[in-house]
């Protein structure tokens, strides 16, 4: 349906003139007949009928102008989605409870014009693919993996080191202690299900159970959070890494531990990958934030671990 007899057809029913209809869409009477005439070829029904005052909707022109006005509302919706500025900003992470949805928090408080959609994709390769074909704006990922290659237009930046930290559950023998070393966790389960071979995660546990000789246990699938709390609460050799700023509420009875660790302190590599045509004024707003965040940040540069791809 041509979406400019639609508008001629609105402007039209509002005037109740073609000629009026032709002065407010700046083209001639003819024109403004042509339009109608074609629209009333594909409706199959007459929308008007001219009188000695100018022209009147028909009960069929009656019944096609709420739907024709909605045809219009949607067509500005439609370019208003394309348009940088006027949609949201769409930005991966790889969970909402994690350091980089808090970063998102962060800048939604200071940027509160900013309409944001945030989305959780899988893997890097489902993200990196969404950054190329526009359905996303940027992600926030742990790049480069081993054997794996950022594409020549796609830009990735490191904002963030998130710290871990262990998780255990009140009966464990480490729940008391108030930091614990890599070195004292040697020996002990540390349970993260769900991390599947050749996801950005599962490269960094296994370079973090290589280097420090820990024993990481991925058996087992990823029911999500709950049930994992659920499981570390009722064992006394089961633990788990959560990253430092994950936003976690459990029952106050499970009694679970959050303890740092150091010696050094294993930190998760976040970068922002963007594609680097993306010309959304919020996206530069979101880096320049992050920068900002960056320089104002007191993270010790020693003490910390991360894989060396990172």
């Amino acid at each position: 349906m041509d979406l400019d007899a639609v508008r001629t057809f609105v402007t039209a029913a509002d005037a109740g003139r073609f000629q009026d209809a032709a002065d407010d869409l700046s083209i001639t009477q003819q024109a403004v007949s042509k339009r109608i005439a074609a629209l009333e070829r594909i409706l199959g029904v007459q929308l008007f009928t001219r009188t000695a005052r100018g022209a009147k909707l028909t009960i069929d022109g009656q019944a096609f102008l709420p739907h024709a006005r909605a045809l219009l509302r949607a067509e500005e919706r439609a370019m208003a989605s394309v348009q940088p500025g006027s949609r949201a900003l769409r930005v991966d992470v790889l969970g909402r409870r994690g350091g980089p949805a808090g970063l998102l928090r962060e800048f939604h408080r200071t940027h509160p014009e900013v309409e944001l959609d945030v989305v959780t994709l899988f893997d890097i390769d489902a993200a990196v693919a969404a950054i190329r074909s526009g359905t996303i704006d940027a992600s926030f990922r742990a790049v480069s993996m081993p054997g794996w290659r950022l594409p020549e237009d796609v830009e990735a930046a490191r904002v963030f080191d998130e710290p871990l930290q262990l998780l255990t559950g009140p009966a464990h023998e480490l729940a008391a202690a108030r930091t614990v070393t890599l070195a004292e966790l040697v020996g002990h389960r540390i349970w993260i299900p769900g991390a599947a071979p050749g996801t950005e995660w599962a490269a960094y546990y296994d370079d973090l159970t290589a280097a420090f000789g820990l024993t990481i246990e991925t058996t087992g699938p990823d029911f999500g959070v709950e049930p994992l709390l659920d499981t570390i609460a009722d064992s006394r050799s089961l633990a788990t890494f959560v990253s430092e700023q994950s936003r976690l509420v459990w029952p106050a009875d499970q009694g679970l531990r959050r303890i740092d660790v150091r010696d050094p302190t294993p930190v998760y590599p976040h970068s922002l990958l963007w594609r680097r045509d993306n010309l959304h004024p919020a996206l530069a707003a979101f880096r320049d934030h992050l920068r900002s965040r960056q320089a104002e940040a007191e993270h010790p540069t020693t003490g910390t671990w991360a894989p060396a791809w990172a």
